[in-house]
This record gives C-alpha cells, sequence and structure tokens, in this order.
C-alpha cells in the first residue's frame, strides 16, 4: 500500500484512518489518531459507532478522554472482549513551551549530526528510512500522508548523521476537528532516536523542535503527548521540554484482548 507502513494489519488501519479522514474532520466526538479511527468524545460520537468501528477494525484510538470516562469505557469494552490501554497526558501551553524549547534547540546537536528537511513525498525513500527508524525503535509509525501533511496541518523533524543517514525524528500534528475543546490543541510524538545515538539528548532535542513548530507553524495554542507512566525516561524528557502530567484526562486504544499492546 503506497504510504502505509508496518504488518499488514498496521497499513490496512492506516488506510481505513486515512479513508475516513474527511469524515473525520465533520464528526463531532470523531478525531485523527494516525494510526486508526480515533474519538475524542465517546457520547457525542455515540457507542453505536464505536462498536462498529471495533467490529471492522479490532482497536480503535481515543483523545483526550476524562479518566471517569476512560474508567466507564474499560468496562464497557471489557464486556465485548475487548481491552483498553492507556497512556497519562503530559501538556504545555505556547507562552511556557516556547522558551524552554528555544533554549534547548539553541543548544544544538552533537558534533556530526544536523538538522534535516520535513519529508514531502508519501511513498518517497526519504519518508520510508523515517518510518523505518521509527518501527526499529518500537514505535508504530504514521503513514506518509499524515508524516508529509497530506491530511493536514503537520510535521516531521528530523535529525542525520553526516552520510545522511536518518537517525532521530519526531512527528506532530492537528488531529481534532473544530467540534472539539481541543481543536487548537496539537499531538507530538512519535519521538525516535537510533540505538547507537541514544544518550546524547537527541531526542529532547528533537521533540523541542517538534514542539516550536506546532506552535509556529501550525498556530497551535496547545501541545500534548502520551506516555506509559512506567517509561521514566520518556516523562524526564517531556519534563525537560516544559509539559506537566494533566492527571484530568488519558491517551487510549481499544484492542480485541490477548492482542499485543498497539505500541509502546
Amino acid at each position: 500500500m503506497s504510504g502505509f507502513f508496518g504488518s499488514d494489519m498496521q497499513q490496512r488501519l492506516q488506510a481505513e484512518a486515512e479513508a475516513r479522514a474527511d469524515y473525520i474532520k465533520a464528526t463531532p466526538g470523531a478525531c485523527q489518531t494516525g494510526r486508526t479511527f480515533g474519538c475524542d468524545d465517546v457520547d457525542r460520537l455515540g457507542w453505536e459507532l464505536i462498536e462498529a468501528v471495533l467490529d471492522r477494525d479490532g482497536c480503535c484510538g481515543f483523545r483526550m478522554l476524562p479518566v471517569g470516562a476512560a474508567h466507564e469505557l474499560a468496562s464497557r469494552l471489557g464486556e465485548r472482549g475487548f481491552r483498553l490501554d492507556l497512556w497519562s497526558v503530559f501538556t504545555t501551553d505556547r507562552q511556557r513551551a516556547l522558551s524552554i524549547s528555544e533554549e534547548i534547540v539553541r543548544r544544538g546537536l552533537p558534533e556530526g549530526l544536523l538538522d534535516m528537511e520535513m519529508p514531502t513525498e508519501p511513498e518517497g525513500d526519504y519518508t520510508a528510512c523515517i518510518q523505518s527508524l521509527m518501527a526499529n525503535g518500537g514505535v508504530v509509525p504514521f503513514s506518509g500522508s499524515m508524516l508529509t501533511g497530506r491530511l493536514g496541518p503537520a510535521t516531521t523533524v528530523v535529525v542525520g548523521d553526516g552520510t545522511g543517514t536518518v537517525v532521530a525524528a519526531a512527528h506532530g500534528y492537528l488531529p481534532h476537528n473544530s467540534y472539539s475543546p481541543y481543536h487548537r490543541y496539537a499531538w507530538g510524538g512519535l519521538v525516535t532516536v537510533a540505538e547507537a545515538q541514544r544518550g546524547q539528548g537527541i531526542g529532547t532535542y528533537v521533540n523541542a523542535r517538534t514542539i516550536l513548530s506546532v506552535f509556529r507553524d501550525l498556530d497551535a495554542d496547545h501541545i500534548y503527548e502520551g506516555v506509559t507512566e512506567t517509561n521514566k525516561a520518556s516523562i524526564r524528557m517531556l519534563e525537560s521540554c516544559g509539559l506537566k502530567l494533566d492527571p484530568t484526562v488519558v491517551i487510549g486504544t481499544a484492542s480485541r484482548r490477548g492482542a499485543a499492546r498497539f505500541t509502546r
């Protein structure tokens, strides 16, 4: 499938999410999670539609769910043989994030590394290299169309070495439609660093560049990122970029019970 990447299932889900991009933009309660069909308001989207997505795709993404609603959703999903994997939400606004991220980027990269351009071709070799880096790092990548901004405002930050090899990347975009209270919130993530380059602060650097881009280029007023509560290294990275835990909301993915966790 052109522009899609990963296992057959991952590519099929990316294709489903893209095929319904216009519907997602026009439907209250729907949001674009990139890897799957998404929801940011269960009540507005409706349980009947969520059930149909689960029956068709075997999974569904959820963003910015109130904690109480997530617990209720998990119970309801359990009755149908599904589970809800959750990620904590860290967020910040424009004023706080810009100054902190500017300072991180100002410090620059380790010697021999350089900023590379955002990919522009969904099916191009450069885009595929970015996707491969993410997949090898345990992150399920977005499609080429998502990474290049073909489906809506987006930014993909890339770092390479002197040979042009991609060694780090991150991504940000606007997932929520005009009906959502999170309409101007950007999502940041897919932060990946090649194993040989880890431990030098490069993940923090690409995350900071993503933050700068979603505010300056995408005109977001907030950014949020998801992380599992056991991923202490990622939590430290987010906090160093000025993001703080929001204990009132979570991110989740519904999958069939017994299936592997969709992404780290």
